[in-house]
């Protein structure tokens, strides 16, 4: 009986450090399993070498809501549809396209939870530019006010027609050295390449799927450049919530975060060096070379890093093809925590030792009682 009791005992104090312990399976992790394409992609890898910090990325689409994950990296930004105001940091979209291209470029998650970005430490500026508006105007206007902020690169998952205007956009974005990365179009809605993608300069986007062969639904031609997963994609959305995208808009915001990345790690690169280090770097996938259906193939970060890529011809920027050394790069972790999860990590380590430390005494003085009861029985 005695035995018995002790048992029990035991039993009911592990019972309990399990209730005070419970495994960590929150919605949160959940999140993070969900975003395929950063173990795809290798983002850990490419973290350890570049998180975009001190880059800025323009959003052309939507606008941006303030997601929990996505806050931290959002600056104010501007309303350009219809001749609005605002700054840009309000999704007009109920399903929240723009939102969700922001925060595949540069989500910070929350630890090792939540949303995470290409790029978790570069800033986004929100251009609310209408509900997936192709207005070549508000375009263009847009592009001007990004071009006015000296931003390092520009986002467009949204096409249409051309004009003069959105032209001499594009022109002075290139003389303003800002990479310009745009969606090539979906199928079956699109059949050519869409504008500005098919504009000179302009990195055009292809989608891949899971296993990084072209998606049905995205647009080929000559003028595409890269491809990058678009199948699936998970992401933010807006009143907190997440989202799952299939196209070649999240194919695009995925290679402006690999731009931001290397603009990071090479700051002395021009943006058609930059351009060139992530085409030279692709995974070449169906016809050798260029090709209508890739591209240069299919995008690849952690080449895009490492890689030893000579420059252009006549390049004026002799890092170009420095091969990034391991013993300048710090180890990173594989989020950008938000700094008050720092305070928070280390609080929740100190007061789950103190807990452990009671529950230990309790089982301690428990069975020490116990002996002292046996030993006190009469022997018969």
């Amino acid at each position: 009986m005695r035995l018995r009791t002790t048992r029990a005992a035991v039993a009911l104090l592990c019972a309990t450090a399990v209730a005070v312990f419970p495994a960590r399976v929150a919605q949160a992790d959940q999140v993070r399993n969900n975003q395929w394409h950063l173990r795809y992609l290798k983002v850990a890898e490419a973290h350890r070498i570049s998180q975009g910090e001190g880059v800025a990325v323009a959003v052309i689409d939507t606008g941006v809501d303030p997601h929990p994950d996505l806050r931290n990296n959002l600056l104010p930004g501007t309303v350009t549809e219809g001749g609005g105001s605002g700054n840009g940091r309000q999704d007009s979209d109920p399903g929240g396209h723009g939102t969700g291209m922001a925060g595949l470029i540069a989500a910070h998650g929350r630890g090792g939870n939540g949303a995470l970005g290409i790029a978790p430490k570069a800033k986004i500026v929100p251009i609310r530019n209408g509900n997936k508006s192709h207005d070549t105007d508000d375009t263009a206007k847009a592009i001007e006010w990004a071009v006015s902020k000296r931003v390092d690169v520009i986002s467009l998952s949204s096409g249409g027609g051309s004009s003069s205007r959105l032209n001499a956009a594009l022109r002075a974005a290139f003389e303003a050295d800002i990479v310009v990365v745009a969606a090539a179009g979906n199928r079956p809605g699109d059949f050519l390449i869409q504008f500005p993608a098919a504009a000179e300069g302009v990195v055009a986007v292809g989608a891949t799927d899971q296993k990084g062969a072209h998606a049905d639904i995205s647009v080929t031609g000559k003028r595409l450049a890269l491809s990058a997963p678009g199948v699936d994609i998970y992401s933010t959305s807006v009143n907190g919530r997440y989202r799952t995208g299939t196209g070649t808009s999240p194919s695009t915001a995925i290679v402006a975060g690999a731009a931001a990345l290397v603009r990071s790690k090479f700051p002395d690169l021009s943006a058609e060096e930059v351009v060139h280090r992530l085409t030279a770097t692709a995974d070449d996938k169906g016809t050798p070379g260029r090709d209508e259906e890739y591209g240069y193939g299919v995008l690849n970060l952690v080449k895009a890093l490492t890689a030893d890529v000579p420059p252009l011809e006549g390049s004026a920027n002799p890092s170009a093809s420095a091969a990034p050394s391991p013993t300048q790069t710090q180890p990173a972790d594989n989020a950008a925590p938000e700094p008050e999860n720092k305070s928070n990590a280390g609080s929740t380590i100190l007061i789950g030792v103190l807990i452990a430390l009671v529950v230990l005494g309790l089982l301690v003085t428990l069975l020490v009682v116990l002996l002292l009861r046996r030993r006190q029985q009469p022997r018969l």
